[in-house]
C-alpha cells in the first residue's frame, strides 16, 4: 500500500504529487486519464509570485508591468516591485514535474479512468477504474486525493461562472511589448449581471494571448466569444487580421457555496473541487499551491493530511457580498475593479485577488468599494436562499492547436 493516490494531472494534482514526493518523502501513485474527452485540453494558468518560484523553469513568460483600462479609457499602469505575473502552460508543467520525478521509486503514474473512490474496509482508501484497454484497475493507499473538476457545485446563495475564450495570435509586424500585460480592459460591453473584460498577455513582439472573459450566470454561445475577440483585436489592439495559432476556453465556478474537502475517512478533494478558486476572482493556481504545501507538511509530520480551506472565512464572507452585489447589478464590476487598481497599493491588491492578504489588508481593500450598495447587499445576503447549481460544462474540449488560421475581416464585429 502506497502513501497516496492522486487522481488527476491538472495543476492541483501534478503539484500535489510533486510536493508529496519531494518534501514529504511519500510514495505516490498519480492517476492520469487516458487520451480522450476526460483528459483536459492544454490550458494556461496565471498567478502572482516573487521571482524564483518552484515552477519558474517551466514558465512561458512573466510580466513586470500591469495595465488596467477603465470603461472610459483611463489606464492604471503599475509595476509591482516584488511580484511578477507568471504565465504557465499545462504541457510545460507536466513535463517539468515528470522530469523531476523520473526514476524515483516513490513515484509511479497510472493511466486509467477512475470510476470510484471509497474508504477501504480495513483502513485507507481504494480507487477503482479501468485502463485504456478496459481492464479493471484497483489502487490502494493510505490516503486518496481527487483533483478532478467537481461533478456538482455546492448549494450557494450566489453562483456565477468565469467563462472565457482566448486566441493565441501572431502578427507579421512587431505589435506587442514583452513584459507588459494588459490585465483587464473593460472597454467592452458589460453584461447586466456580472462583469466582462479582455486581457492581453504578450509572448513576444509578434505573439500574444488575447482573451475575452465574463463573470456572469451562464456561458455564452461560442460565436459570442469569437465576435467579442474579433472586435477587440481590430478596434482596440489595431490588429485587423492576426493569425490565430491556437485557442483555449474554459469555465470556472465562482460561488459562495462551501466545497467539501474531506469526503471520507481517507478521501479528500483538492484544487477547484476543494475550494481553491477564489469566489470573487476565480484565481486558483496560487491557492492550490497553498493547499498542496499544507497537505505535504501534515503528511511529513504524521498528521491526517486534510487539505485546508485555501481562503479564510473572512475572505469568503467578503466574496459572498461582492458576488451577490454583482449578481443583483447593485455594483458595476468594471468600475469597481478599475477603481481598486487606481486606489489600492498594487502588491496588496494582487495578493488580495489571489486570496493571500491579512485581515487588515482585506479591510483596507473593502473600504475602497461602494459603501451603500455593499452594505445593502450584506444586510440582505442572509435572506438569499441557498440553491444547487449544475457544474459547468467545458466550453471547448478540443482547441484548435496546431491549425493556424486568419481572423476574417468579414466575420463581423
Amino acid at each position: 500500500m502506497v502513501d497516496a493516490v492522486v487522481i488527476g494531472a491538472g495543476a492541483a494534482g501534478l503539484t500535489l504529487a510533486h510536493r508529496l514526493v519531494e518534501t514529504a518523502g511519500a510514495e505516490v501513485l498519480l492517476v492520469t486519464a487516458p487520451p480522450g474527452p476526460l483528459r483536459p485540453a492544454e490550458r494556461t494558468w496565471c498567478w502572482w509570485e516573487a521571482p524564483g518560484g518552484p515552477y519558474d523553469d517551466a514558465l512561458v513568460t512573466s510580466f513586470h508591468r500591469l495595465r488596467v483600462h477603465g470603461r472610459a479609457g483611463d489606464v492604471a499602469d503599475r509595476a509591482p516591485r516584488r511580484l511578477r505575473y507568471k504565465m504557465l502552460r499545462s504541457g510545460a508543467l507536466e513535463t517539468l514535474v515528470r522530469d523531476r520525478l523520473a526514476g524515483r521509486a516513490a513515484f509511479r503514474e497510472v493511466i486509467a479512468t477512475v470510476t470510484d473512490m471509497r474508504d477501504a474496509p480495513g483502513g485507507g482508501a481504494e480507487v477503482r477504474g479501468t485502463d485504456p484497454e478496459g481492464r479493471p484497475v484497483l489502487l490502494r493507499a493510505r490516503w486518496a486525493f481527487d483533483s478532478r473538476p467537481p461533478r456538482r457545485l455546492p448549494p450557494a446563495r450566489t453562483t456565477l461562472f468565469q467563462h472565457f475564450r482566448g486566441w493565441f495570435v501572431r502578427t507579421p509586424h512587431a505589435a506587442f511589448e514583452p513584459g507588459v500585460a494588459d490585465l483587464m480592459d473593460f472597454r467592452v460591453p458589460q453584461p447586466p449581471r456580472g462583469v466582462a473584460f479582455c486581457y492581453m498577455l504578450p509572448l513576444g513582439t509578434h505573439e500574444a494571448l488575447v482573451e475575452y472573459t465574463e463573470f456572469s450566470p451562464e456561458p455564452l454561445p461560442r460565436e459570442a466569444y469569437e465576435r467579442a475577440l474579433r472586435h477587440y483585436t481590430r478596434h482596440h489592439l489595431a490588429l485587423p487580421d492576426p493569425t490565430i495559432a491556437a485557442t483555449e476556453a474554459g469555465v470556472i465556478p465562482m460561488t459562495d457555496g462551501v466545497f467539501p474537502r474531506r469526503v471520507g475517512t481517507a478521501l479528500f478533494r483538492v484544487g477547484i473541487a476543494g475550494g481553491a478558486a477564489r469566489p470573487a476572482t476565480g484565481y486558483a493556481f496560487a491557492a492550490a499551491q497553498r493547499q498542496s504545501r499544507a497537505v505535504a507538511a501534515a503528511l511529513r509530520a504524521g498528521l491526517p493530511p486534510v487539505p485546508p480551506h485555501p481562503h479564510s472565512t473572512r475572505s469568503r464572507a467578503m466574496d459572498a457580498v461582492l458576488l451577490a452585489a454583482l449578481d443583483t447589478g447593485r455594483v458595476c464590476g468594471a468600475d469597481l475593479l478599475a477603481r481598486l487598481f487606481h486606489e489600492v497599493p498594487t502588491e496588496r491588491l494582487l495578493r488580495f485577488l489571489d486570496g493571500d492578504t491579512r485581515w487588515w489588508e482585506d479591510i483596507a481593500v473593502g473600504l475602497r468599494t461602494p459603501a451603500r450598495p455593499m452594505l445593502r447587499t450584506a444586510l440582505t445576503l442572509p435572506l438569499r436562499p441557498r440553491r444547487p447549481t449544475p457544474a459547468p460544462a467545458t466550453l471547448d474540449e478540443h482547441p484548435d492547436h496546431g491549425h493556424p488560421r486568419k481572423a476574417s475581416v468579414n466575420d463581423g464585429d
